[in-house]
């Protein structure tokens, strides 16, 4: 294939010295260095950079947080209260949605606020340097911590992640003369190439078995297995409780049909996106769509259980829709502030917006059959 132009970044020229010695390395190795190496990685880059390329839910309004809350303080109903509540959501960043969780349940759910273990999970340094700024009132009452990693074990509680699995890194294939063979990147001359291979690991065709997909002749795909891995290790570290992902997805059938022959890799910069997945390594975003099937199936292997899916439209309507969504309001508001608040929550349920881009997934463990308000048809 024809080299693919590429903005000369400090990690574009680590990486061709990489690959100059070793030879040709699998998508993942790439796109996990593109987005999470420790010094050039963009997810390491300071948040002003990312809000030039795309926002979150989190972004938006509180009400994303607060509705959250409502939803975990009936999980912690359905768990008969414990007297530790862990709330571990993944991916925290600088703790916004950690701050409008904590506000709420601490203005106006003191029972489960006392119960509470709220643990803000970032790899990166410099943003979970900046989550004391955020979470100091909730850390000084020992309601929320900090940390790097996912705790060990998590006796009974929720695990929770927004936008985090499209950011883990995929291996790339392609069916070619009937065989699955997977997709390197290379050099060609100065510059960053496809390659095709033999697959890198076994692991990658009991992917598809597993789902029962058989791609097309031709087709492009991606594998997201360092998402299953995840989820398995989530639902091993949990006692009882939920697993909560917000992410844009599908089901197996329908992420691996004719209308992804290409797959869904994007790369976005400036609230752009495109194909071009190879220039300035390091400075724009790379994501996959997630494949629900197959987390709700390694997710099984770690002792999870499907809870539901919907739409994010239909969870926050489906909790708001008691109190009709006085969450929203901050005491004290104009009707004019009001009006302007209700306008943000369109973005977060109308379909134009995020509403029906982005899916509810949830698993449960330690707990027969629950039934989540967040879960239920309006």
């Amino acid at each position: 294939m024809l080299p693919r132009a590429a903005t000369e970044t400090p990690l574009a020229l680590l990486l061709k010295a990489r690959i100059r010695e070793q030879g040709a390395i699998t998508f993942e190795e790439y796109m996990r260095e593109c987005l999470y190496h420790p010094e050039h990685g963009y997810y390491n880059a300071q948040e002003a950079r990312r809000f030039a390329d795309y926002y979150t839910s989190v972004d938006v309004h509180p009400i994303f947080g607060r509705l959250l809350a409502r939803q975990c303080a009936e999980m912690w109903n359905l768990l008969d209260r414990p007297e530790h509540f862990w709330v571990v959501e993944v991916g925290a960043g600088k703790g916004r949605l950690a701050k409008h969780f904590l506000d709420f349940v601490a203005r106006g759910r003191r029972d489960l606020y006392g119960s509470l273990q709220y643990v803000a999970v970032e790899s990166s340094a410099a943003r979970r340097a900046a989550q004391g700024a955020e979470l100091a009132p909730h850390a000084e009452a020992g309601r929320a911590f900090s940390g790097a990693e996912l705790p060990a074990g998590i006796s009974v509680g929720c695990v929770f992640s927004n936008e985090l699995l499209d950011a883990l890194p995929v291996h790339r294939v392609a069916r070619e003369q009937g065989a699955l063979r997977e997709i390197y990147v290379g050099l060609n001359g100065e510059g960053f190439c496809e390659q095709m291979g033999p697959p890198s690991t076994p692991a990658l065709a009991e992917y598809f078995r597993a789902q029962g997909i058989a791609l097309l002749e031709g087709q492009q795909a991606e594998a997201g297995l360092a998402a299953c891995e995840w989820m398995e290790d989530v639902g091993r570290r949990l006692g009882r409780g939920f697993v909560v992902t917000v992410d844009y997805g599908h089901e197996a059938r329908e992420l691996y049909n004719q209308l992804h022959a290409r797959g869904t890799l994007l790369a976005y910069q400036r609230h752009r996106a495109s194909e071009d997945y190879f220039r300035a390594p390091g400075e724009q975003d790379l994501t996959a769509h997630v494949n629900f099937t197959a987390l709700d199936l390694w997710g099984r292997r770690g002792g999870l259980l499907r809870t539901g899916q919907v739409s994010q439209a239909q969870f926050l309507l489906a909790l708001g829709r008691s109190n009709e969504f006085a969450d929203l309001y901050d005491e004290g508001q104009s009707e004019l502030e009001r009006v302007r608040v209700r306008l943000l929550l369109k973005n977060l349920i109308y379909p134009e917006g995020m509403g029906e881009t982005f899916r509810v997934f949830v698993q449960h463990k330690g707990i027969e059959a629950p039934r989540l308000t967040g879960l239920q048809p309006l």
